[in-house]
């Protein structure tokens, strides 16, 4: 693994995103999804949802890292209440 530059908030990302996968698939299996319609023009299940989400929390972060100088924190405490609402209403 000597490629790849695992600094701690590399590794905390993807030990995060591993949470939020075992997290998904353990409440798919206590309690199956059904498709639903939200605010988003498709029926979309809990996991098409959560892979929106991510999609366009990275689309967020790569404009906040483009486009300002804001601090990267602001642009994650966004993403955080974007998906909130993406899963609850989406």
């Amino acid at each position: 693994m000597a490629w790849m530059s695992w600094t701690l908030p590399t590794a905390l990302f993807f030990i995060g995103i591993g949470v939020i996968l075992v997290g998904m698939t353990t409440w798919q299996i206590i309690s199956p999804t059904i498709e639903r319609r939200g605010f988003l023009p498709l029926a979309t299940t809990r996991g098409d949802r959560l892979f929106i989400g991510l999609l366009s929390s990275a689309f967020i972060h790569l404009a906040f890292v483009a486009l300002t100088d804001v601090n990267i924190a602001v642009a994650t405490v966004m993403c955080a209440f974007w998906m909130v609402i993406l899963m609850r209403w989406g």
